[in-house]
């Protein structure tokens, strides 16, 4: 456990973010299964949108949000 007050103030502030980290990451997660079941044009579309939320809010990184979305456009093309 941390002793000085800065470091107590650290660990709060990153249980907080890791919290929020990990609820973006579950609507990407979830997001990303509904388009293995059915890879429709909506599904990819609502994955696409909460990858690129997660990127914006520094969850992932850029090349990997784009990796991602790559990955689900082939599905797509893949189907039709």
């Amino acid at each position: 456990m941390p002793i000085l007050a800065n470091a107590k103030k650290a660990l709060r502030a990153s249980k907080r973010k890791a919290q929020v980290n990990q609820r973006v990451k579950s609507r990407v997660k979830t997001a990303l299964k509904k388009v293995s079941v059915e890879a429709k044009a909506k599904n990819i579309q609502q994955a696409q949108s909460a990858i690129d939320k997660a990127v914006k809010k520094n969850v992932f990184h850029k090349n990997k949000g784009a990796r991602i979305k790559s990955k689900i456009a082939k599905k797509l093309e893949i189907k039709e």
